[in-house]
């Protein structure tokens, strides 16, 4: 995939057509946070999701905004307006979300914030697009069907473009990035928790290398 050049105007399309795959990144320790986006950005990754799923998450998002701006850090397990204004003031340049609610969309939109929000269902891709959110979150990709469900969605939403995540893998990721109407996938994989807990950080570099072979078809 073409790096993107200009990130002035960050839209979710481009967050998604950056790298082939967002590492969803779960931080217990402020202290890895910025050797951990270092060691990403070294391996050609550079957009990170920072999940809200721990009481350090924000402080880890501050980090790296601040001593790794190359690194474009974004919030993930956003659930709510206030989680969005939060991941703001920390520095996020994009949203995540697990689900999809309308203050959630709206919130987003005033903060100038990029959105892919999580669906699983035709009903809330239709509350997304609604809201005018046409690139989304599959969430639990795998495990509510897949490629099979992506294969069936490609009809009735043509015009929607997806990042599947939830037991995406380096191995079904291929298969995934073959569907046209998947842009990106998200992973866990390329941040071990053993390979942070031991800032065995070359070893998550070539994680993050490895994902570049993951193009497009």
């Amino acid at each position: 995939m073409n790096k993107i050049t200009d990130l002035s105007q960050l839209t979710s399309r481009q967050v998604m057509q950056d790298a082939p795959v967002i590492p969803v990144i779960v931080l217990h320790d402020v202290a890895h946070a910025v050797p951990l986006a270092r060691a990403l950005l070294a391996g050609g990754v550079r957009m990170l999701e920072v999940t809200l799923r721990t009481p350090q998450a924000l402080a880890c998002m501050e980090a790296i905004a601040r001593d790794v701006p190359e690194a474009v850090v974004g919030a993930g397990t956003v659930r709510s307006a206030q989680d969005a204004q939060a991941a703001a003031m920390a520095g996020a340049r994009f949203v995540v979300s697990p689900g999809y609610t309308h203050p959630v969309g709206r919130a987003c939109k005033d903060l100038g914030l990029p959105l892919l929000p999580g669906v699983a269902s035709g009903t809330e891709i239709m509350m997304a697009q609604e809201d005018g959110f046409a690139e989304l979150k599959f969430f639990p990709a795998m495990q509510a069907g897949g490629t099979a469900m992506l294969k069936a969605w490609a009809g009735p939403f043509g015009d929607v473009s997806f990042c599947p995540t939830g037991g995406v893998t380096l191995q079904n990721a291929p298969e995934l990035l073959a569907l046209p109407n998947v842009l990106c996938v998200g992973g866990s994989w390329l941040v071990p928790a053993d390979a942070m807990a031991q800032g065995d950080w070359a070893r998550i570099t070539q994680l993050a290398r490895d994902t570049l072979a993951l193009k497009k078809r």
